[in-house]
């Protein structure tokens, strides 16, 4: 009989891996004879729970039935799969596999062939749309356990995607804008539980550029507007508002001067709040671009030094204002004397040699740095 483990079947590629990930998830999942006392102290009300030796032992052979009723189950599906068996009841077992193990990809991949070959060929459009929503609905339990998991998020994809045409002719997309307008509800709930999940941003996005009827550019802004204010520190919102902007300014939406003076604001409230957030100087860096206006690449570099006086050990200050004092020597030499040059030169080289100094990690780089810098002095 096939096993869970083959790498044939693109399962896991080692059984241990099976066993050890199921036995991680049902680990306390059982219930079991234990003896509770609590902590009555003002500091906790946490029950503390101690096992009996029977009652462990009892646990620990529950878990091991519940594991081999798993593998047999699998492997039953498994060889089903290589017997290409498209029936109901094949597809029932890929349920019942799913529910326990949602993470083997090899699971997933068969029941989208079962409907391919077994179900759809024999159902009717409408049919087809409600089979695709209840396994949308399938997923769902799914994810709200495991929201990182990517196979979960491919299969919601594919049915998205498989989505008929109907309900009419006269309304081909209707079933299609509901299902992909339920789908963008459905992710934006999750992002209000965990704003920084990166797969469901780029899922998002995904459902965004696959909608029939497009969301409008300028909801988008004020979606990520919403996103950054409640948490400064999410790169994904600060990512996706800079693809919304570009599209906005490319197309003449927007006026990229004014506009910009509202983001440096927006940033800049961001970097005196988080001083320390990465995502933030990200974000300002793109907005200060390749530094071709000298205007504004001065004005940032004041402010930057600025709350680099409140904040003298910022590590992301440092960084950024030998970022753009070297790009101001490099853009903007002609506007320099020999005086000025030389004062942005050795300020940049006390920045990095600090910054060895308490970023001993990247020491390196910032040796790498130093000798650019110094390379602006032989050929000044």
């Amino acid at each position: 009989m096939e096993r869970v483990d083959e790498r044939a079947n693109g399962g896991c590629t080692r059984r241990g891996r099976v066993d050890a990930r199921f036995t991680r998830r049902t680990a306390f999942s059982q219930h079991c004879h234990h003896t509770i006392s609590v902590d009555n102290s003002p500091k906790s009300c946490v029950k503390r729970v101690r096992y009996t030796q029977e009652a462990l032992e009892a646990k620990k052979q529950r878990e091991q039935a519940k594991l081999k009723e798993y593998l047999i189950l699998a492997d039953s599906v498994l060889a089903r799969r290589k017997r290409k068996d498209w029936s109901k009841d094949a597809l029932e077992l890929t349920t019942r596999v799913l529910q326990i193990n949602p993470e083997l990809y090899t699971v997933w991949n068969y029941r989208r062939d079962i409907f391919l070959n077994g179900i759809f060929p024999t159902s009717e459009p409408s049919q087809v749309n409600d089979i695709l929503s209840n396994d949308l609905s399938f997923t769902m339990t799914h994810l709200k356990q495991h929201p990182k998991v990517y196979w979960i998020w491919n299969h919601r994809r594919w049915c998205l995607e498989a989505v008929p045409d109907g309900p009419t002719q006269d309304d081909a997309d209707g079933w299609r804008i509901s299902n992909w307008n339920k789908e963008l509800f459905v992710v934006e709930k999750m992002l209000d539980v965990d704003a920084r999940n990166f797969l469901a941003w780029n899922y998002r996005r995904y459902v965004l550029s696959s909608m029939p009827v497009k969301r409008p550019e300028q909801t988008e802004l004020a979606y990520t507007t919403r996103k950054i204010e409640a948490n400064f520190s999410n790169f994904s919102a600060w990512h996706q508002r800079s693809k919304v902007l570009t599209s906005l300014w490319d197309q003449g939406k927007l006026s990229p001067e004014i506009c910009r003076e509202k983001e440096f604001d927006l940033v800049k409230n961001a970097m005196y709040t988080d001083p320390g957030d990465q995502s933030v100087w990200i974000y300002h860096r793109w907005l200060v671009g390749q530094g071709k206006d000298y205007a504004i690449l001065s004005r940032e570099i004041a402010s930057v030094q600025e709350l680099l006086d409140e904040q003298p050990d910022s590590k992301w200050c440092m960084e950024s204002l030998v970022f753009y004092k070297q790009l101001t020597l490099q853009n903007h030499t002609s506007r320099l004397n020999d005086a000025q040059r030389q004062q942005i030169i050795q300020s940049c080289l006390v920045l990095l040699a600090v910054l060895q100094d308490i970023d001993p990690m990247r020491k390196q780089r910032y040796k790498d740095l130093t000798e650019g810098i110094n390379r602006f002095q032989t050929n000044a």
